[in-house]
Order: structure tokens, then C-alpha cells, then sequence
């Protein structure tokens, strides 16, 4: 047959135009999309072995080999697959978007075979990648079974039209030469260490050997094992496989070692150190997934900022396609490292994005679910492993109480606190909370601050103190907004002791309405006091939570206590002012002679001094700064002054 020049079955300039210059965004892809595709020629030779035995005649060892030629300006990608005779050529390079992959797998499955090969190509345009870096294209190709004078010669410059003639070629397979272009930046692509690259990322675990000639100059040596100085040095070549074909998540976990797992870890997450845990598990069934799932020991330096990091890295049947899809894994399980394969997911035209769909939305789950589900075994059967764990990555995960409602249950048991009963440092979960509550007690109580130091003192914690009953320590920022996706946990309400009245089940009502006696017996004083603090108090009362302090701030039941406004302010939050409520203990000295000061003058000099200073401590014993230090100094020097004269 003769040379013929035929033009594409579709309008290709402009197709053509669009997947050289907009499809892909990196030049690197054409090595991955020509990989792939020797990958599944591969697949389909090796498929029909399996009923042809003279396939594997001339050849029975699968292979794909590159060779880079910087002399003269070509890369070649040989492979030694099903090849292609002229029609197919003509079918699926001559069609853009012609899937050859695609209607072979059709047609084995319309033929009722199922046990069909995963094979990478469904959009048939991966080839024209080539001309990205490519000024014309060459496919040397001959299918398997058939003579060697029914190989075909295609050629195309990508510009609408190509060549295409019967040729002579010994061996099946298929050879695709790339003439690369002189841009400047396509000639790192004739670099051995660039095409390693390439591999390493995006084709590393195709099940095939790819392999490069390698040079290697030497000096030789004398007798005595010596390099002769003056000698020229001997170079000599060497074929190389450039890819692991490990896809460790294809195999079976028992036949895995560990130290294959730590050494695969460290290869796609780049740690140096041991995973903490290893989650490896197959999904069958309707759609079908391989993952392997790692929790780090350490918490690297960058987990709270906002930048690319290497998380779960996607595969389509082992080929690359990102290396961290956030789509699968949500944002406050990002600590984990790992990878997820499937043949199913919905990946655009180009392979670089990956499609919203119900199926990534089912993969998440089932991570979410193996994730949460090893830590809840962990925290269980290893709970010195899981403190390592938490103390690592327990304020990310605590994220997930405010951004995954469907699994806040199973959050709120992986959580952990300091509580008011325990030594510093000692952590409590919320189940072991309940299981140590008092009868009498009804409600899980907690309270917020920056540190254990600035709370275990607090005067908040009086009431709770003398009836036994333990406080959580919320001493992380994220804390604040924890609590507020935690308004209960089994069965029991979760309640801020800063905020809203306290009240217990053995309260009599007998002691509520000597509560209330007492406030209007005392209006006029208390009334008194609030019109000093009328700018920042909301009221002032008597507080059933003091035993031995003076007085405390309270934020109302709904309202936002100090500590998230302290939060608000340290992130140069503009805050409307929150008045609280100012408790006093009725018991005390100070504040039986501020009443009597009051009760016998509203407008008496001293009880604004007084009540002013006695604001002043409550905002100090809540752990906030204080409007005017130089003022309440002033006050106390005057008040130490006159009881010392």
C-alpha cells in the first residue's frame, strides 16, 4: 500500500488546538498518557494470550521502553501489546476521541466475559497529548497474530491532516517517535533524571517493567583496585527498570510485612518515621475501591496552615492522577496519608480533575468510617498509642464536631479532656466522665480557658467542688466551638458552668423562694451596685455556684462567654460588647459590707470604689484584662493604705 494523506473524522484543528493548548495544564502528562496506553495494549495482548498462545511467540515477556534521544530531538515509547493493524489506526488515531481501550472492553463484555482486565483509557485523546511537546508524531505498529509485512507507519504534524502506510515491522507492539519541538522548556525532557521523575510519579506502579538505556562512565583500575588517572573513562549502558510495579493495596494483607508497609508510607508521604497505624482494606459490591490509609506518629510543622500537602493521593488502575484529593477525605481527618484506587471514578477528559459525584461522596464515607473506626479500636485495646495519637492530632480531629454532624457521635467518643478531678496532664474521654458521675448528678459539666493553670482555680468551680461533682478543662481554642456541636452526649446535657444559672436536682423548693425573698430584701443595694457597673453588668444577683469567692461574671445560657471573647479579640474579631451577669456570694465579708455600705447609702463615695474594684477581680479570676490597671492599682494602694493606717 501506498503512502496516503488523509485528514482527521472531525473538525481537529480546533479540537486539536484545545488539547495542546487548554486540556492539560502540564506539560509532564504526555509521558503518563503514552504509559497508559502501552500499559492497556499490554493488558489487551496479554487478555488475548490467554486463548492465543502464538501471541506470546515472539515475544513472551510484556515490556515498555523509552529512549530519549537528545541528538536528534526524538523520544521514543515502544511497547510490546496487542499493536494496532491499519484499520484500528485509522478507527482509533484517525478519530479523535475514538477510545480503542474503550470499545475493546465493550466488546469483550458484550461477548459475556466477565472477568475483564482494567485498562486505563475511556476518552481515546491521551495520544494527542504527545503534541504538546511534539512538532510531529510517528506510530510504528503491527497487531498481534498478524504477519510481519501488515505493520503500519502514521505520521501527523497535529496540524489537521496525517500520513498513513502499510509497512514491514518484525515484532508486534507498537513504537510512538516524538520529533519534541524547540521550546526551550521541552528539553528537560531528553534528561534521564526528568524522565525518572515522570515515572516515579505518575506511572510507578503500571504492572508492566518500564525501562530506559542508562549510561555509566568509569575510569578503570589496576590490579590493585586503583583508578588509572590517565586513563579515558569506559562507558557503558544499561537497561533500567524505572518502576516499582509494587501496587502494594492489590495484594493481600496477609501477605504484606510490616516493613513493607513503613517503607511504602514513607515513600508516598515523605516521613521519615514509621506510620502510627496502617488501614488497609478493599471496597466490593456496587462500586469497588483499594485503599491504603496511614496515621502519622508526628504531626508535621504545617497541619494548620493553608498550603498543599501531600495527602490521600488518588489512582485510576495504579496510574497517578493527583496527590491530594481533598474531594475524598475531609478537612479535619487531613492528617491522614495514604492512597485510594479505583476504576470507577468520574475523572475529567484530562485525568487532572476529578468530578463531583455521588460516588466520591460514597468513598469519603467509607474512609471517614474505616479512619474513625480504627481510632475508636485503638483508644480501646492500645490506649498509651492513642494518647500519642491525640496529643498529635486530637485538635484537628475535634474539628469535625463543628463540620461532620453525621459523625459526631463517633467523634465525641474519640474525644479527650483534662477534667477538675484528675492530675494535670491525665485525660478523660466522655464515656469515662459518665460512668464516674454521681448519682444526683444530672447534667456533664465543663468550663473553658486558656490553660488548666488559669481555670482549676476558678470560683466557678466552688459549687461543683463541695458536691463532688467533676468539671471538664476545655483548654483548646477549638474547644469553644466544640462545645457548641456538643449539646449532649449519652443522654446526658452538656452545660457551661460560666453561663446560665446552676441548678441541681437536690434544690428544694423551699430554697427558691428564699431566693427570692432574698433579692427583694436586697433590691435597693443590689440595684445599687448595678448602677456603678450599668455600662458593663447586665444585673447583678446572688450566685448559688460561690462557696468561698466574693463575686464571678457569668455570660447569659445562649450568650458568648469570656474565653470566646477573649478567642474573638486574639483574631482581631470586631465583637459587639458582652455584658455579663455579676454574681455575688452573699456569705462573704466583702460583700455583706458593700450591702450594708449600700443599704444605708446608694450614693455613698466608697461603694463606688468598692464595687469597681470588686468588678475588677472578677475580670482578673476570669482570665480577662482589665479596662484601667492603672486605676484598680490606685484603688487597692488607697484601700491598703487606710486599713494599715
Amino acid at each position: 500500500m501506498s503512502k496516503k494523506t488523509k485528514k482527521f473524522r472531525t473538525e481537529v484543528n480546533e479540537l486539536l488546538n484545545l488539547v495542546i493548548s487548554s486540556l492539560y495544564s502540564n506539560k509532564d502528562i504526555f509521558l503518563r498518557e503514552l504509559l497508559s496506553n502501552s500499559s492497556d495494549a499490554c493488558d489487551k495482548a496479554r487478555f488475548e494470550s490467554l486463548s492465543d498462545k502464538s501471541i506470546l511467540e515472539d515475544d513472551p515477556d510484556w515490556k515498555i521502553k523509552i529512549i530519549a534521544d537528545k541528538e536528534n530531538k526524538t523520544i521514543k515509547i515502544i511497547d510490546n501489546g496487542i499493536g494496532m493493524n491499519l484499520e484500528e489506526v485509522e478507527a482509533n488515531i484517525g478519530t479523535i476521541a475514538k477510545s480503542g481501550t474503550k470499545a475493546f472492553m465493550s466488546k469483550i463484555k458484550e461477548g459475556g466475559n466477565k472477568d475483564v482486565p482494567e485498562m486505563i483509557g475511556q476518552f481515546g485523546v491521551g495520544f494527542y497529548s504527545s503534541f504538546i511537546v511534539a512538532d510531529s508524531v510517528d506510530v510504528y505498529t503491527r497487531k498481534a497474530g498478524t504477519d510481519k509485512s501488515e505493520g503500519v507507519l502514521w505520521t501527523s504534524k497535529g496540524t489537521g491532516s496525517y500520513t498513513v502506510e502499510e509497512v514491514e515491522k518484525e515484532n508486534r507492539g507498537t513504537e510512538i517517535t516524538l520529533h519534541i519541538n524547540d521550546e526551550e522548556e521541552t528539553a528537560q525532557y531528553f534528561e534521564e533524571w526528568k524522565i525518572r521523575k515522570i515515572v516515579k510519579m505518575y506511572s510507578d506502579y503500571i504492572e508492566y517493567p518500564v525501562t530506559m538505556d542508562v549510561s555509566h562512565s568509569e575510569k578503570p583500575k589496576d590490579d590493585e583496585g586503583k583508578v588509572i588517572e590517565d586513563a579515558e573513562a569506559v562507558v557503558t549502558i544499561e537497561e533500567q527498570i524505572l518502576n516499582s510495579q509494587k501496587a502494594l493495596w492489590t495484594r493481600s494483607k496477609s501477605d504484606i510485612k510490616e516493613d513493607e508497609y513503613k517503607e511504602f508510607y514513607k515513600h508516598i508521604s515523605g516521613d521519615y518515621n514509621a506510620p502510627l497505624e496502617t488501614i488497609h482494606f478493599k471496597v466490593e459490591g456496587g462500586f469497588e475501591f483499594s485503599s491504603i490509609i496511614f496515621i502519622p506518629e508526628k504531626a508535621p510543622f504545617d497541619l494548620f496552615m493553608q498550603q498543599d500537602k501531600k495527602g490521600v493521593h488518588l489512582y485510576v488502575k495504579r496510574v497517578f492522577i493527583m496527590d491530594d484529593c481533598k474531594a475524598l477525605v475531609p478537612d479535619y481527618l487531613r492528617f491522614v496519608k495514604g492512597l485510594v484506587d479505583s476504576a470507577d471514578l468520574p475523572l475529567n477528559v484530562s485525568r487532572e480533575i476529578l468530578q463531583e459525584d455521588a460516588l466520591i461522596q460514597k468513598i469519603q464515607s467509607n474512609l471517614v468510617k474505616k479512619v474513625l473506626g480504627s481510632l475508636k479500636t485503638m483508644k480501646k485495646k492500645d490506649s498509651e498509642k492513642y494518647l500519642t495519637f491525640y496529643g498529635e492530632f486530637g485538635k484537628v480531629l475535634k474539628e469535625g464536631m463543628h463540620s461532620d454532624f453525621a459523625n459526631k457521635d463517633k467523634i465525641q467518643d474519640l474525644l479527650l479532656f483534662e477534667a477538675s478531678s484528675t492530675e494535670a496532664g491525665k485525660l478523660v474521654s466522655l464515656q469515662e466522665y459518665v460512668e464516674k458521675m454521681p448519682e444526683e448528678q444530672t447534667e456533664i459539666y465543663y468550663i473553658s480557658g486558656q490553660s488548666r493553670a488559669a481555670i482549676e482555680n476558678s470560683p466557678h468551680l466552688e459549687i461543683f467542688k463541695k458536691k463532688g461533682f467533676d468539671v471538664l478543662f476545655f483548654t483548646d481554642p477549638i474547644d469553644e466551638w466544640v462545645a457548641q456541636g456538643m449539646t449532649e452526649y449519652g443522654g446526658k446535657p452538656v452545660k457551661s458552668i460560666v453561663k446560665g444559672d446552676v441548678k441541681f436536682d437536690d434544690d428544694k423548693a423551699e430554697d427558691e423562694e428564699a431566693v427570692k425573698k432574698e433579692a427583694e430584701e436586697f433590691k435597693a443595694p443590689l440595684e445599687a451596685i448595678q448602677k456603678v457597673l450599668d455600662e458593663d453588668i447586665k444585673e447583678v444577683r446572688f450566685s448559688k455556684r460561690l462557696t468561698d469567692s466574693p463575686c464571678c461574671l457569668v455570660a447569659d445560657e445562649n450568650a458568648m462567654g469570656g474565653n470566646m471573647e477573649r478567642i474573638m479579640q486574639s483574631m482581631n474579631q470586631e465583637m459587639p460588647k458582652q455584658k455579663r451577669i455579676l454574681e455575688l456570694n452573699k456569705d462573704h465579708g466583702i460583700i455583706q459590707k458593700i450591702i450594708e455600705i449600700a443599704g444605708k447609702d446608694t450614693a455613698a463615695p466608697e461603694l463606688k470604689e468598692y464595687t469597681e474594684i470588686l468588678y475588677d477581680q472578677a475580670l482578673l479570676m476570669e482570665g480577662s484584662p482589665l479596662p484601667d490597671p492603672v486605676s484598680f492599682a490606685q484603688k487597692v494602694t488607697k484601700l491598703m493604705a487606710t486599713s494599715l493606717a
